[in-house]
């Protein structure tokens, strides 16, 4: 395949990103009730068909999507002046996304029988001890903070020190996911388990920054345009 070919699947496949906070925007803008202090709306939240559907064409389409962006720019940036950082950067942050996909599963499917349980009676099912699964998802939903937060990083610092993109777009790429998951580490240790203000926020600056990425990739000229825009201005010899 042509270097022009390559750099066209490579600039369709950041699409993914912009596409990914939009998809998490939305998800983001209805946050489920506490469990911990609202247990009866958060069951009657989590058995509806909207929770299913938006978890599963949201949340879980936006990571997939991410995770095809991710592979995407580190690609591009393989040849670039942070190839290295870049490369680094995506095996990271895919990492982190792989285990969001685990955790976003277990909500999607398992919460909603849990809900259903408390409102049906069964309340003896939230008072079981914790299992050694519940323990793994913990890890899990930690890990998936952790590398995803440095991954992405990362990927902000790769983007500023690449010379190929935007140097600008790499902050905003950091600046977004400074918010989206120290926002979710809030949530998950000493805040309210919903999801927090900041992260629809993070949303709409990923999908600034994710569209300027891509769109900067696929308005490039390719290399018959550029050969030719060589030649024109080479001066003639006589």
């Amino acid at each position: 395949m042509s270097t022009p070919n390559i750099t066209r699947w490579m600039g369709t496949g950041l699409l993914g990103l912009p596409l990914y906070g939009a998809l998490t925007f939305w998800t983001a803008l209805n946050p489920q009730p506490d469990p911990n202090t609202h247990l009866e709306a958060w069951s009657r939240y989590v058995t509806t068909n909207g929770y299913v559907l938006k978890h599963l064409f949201g949340s879980i389409l936006g990571v997939i999507l991410a995770i095809f962006g991710v592979f995407a720019l580190g690609a591009y940036l393989a040849t670039s002046r942070a190839g290295r950082m870049g490369l680094v950067a995506m095996v990271v942050t895919v990492l982190g996304n792989a285990l969001l996909l685990v955790v976003l599963g277990v909500s999607t499917f398992a919460a909603p029988e849990q809900g259903q349980a408390y409102l049906a009676g069964i309340e003896e099912f939230n008072e079981l001890p914790d299992t050694f699964a519940d323990t793994l998802l913990a890890l899990s939903a930690l890990g998936y903070i952790l590398l995803g937060f440095v991954g992405n990083i990362l990927l902000g610092v790769a983007v500023w020190r690449s010379g190929t993109l935007p140097r600008w777009v790499g902050a905003l790429w950091a600046a977004a996911h400074v918010l989206m998951y120290l926002g979710q580490a809030y949530a998950s240790t000493i805040g309210a388990a919903s999801t927090p203000p900041v992260v629809p926020l993070g949303a709409v600056l990923v999908v600034i920054s994710g569209a300027w990425m891509a769109f900067s990739v696929l308005g490039r000229p390719s290399a018959a345009q550029e050969a030719m825009g060589a030649a024109v201005a080479q001066p003639r010899v006589r």
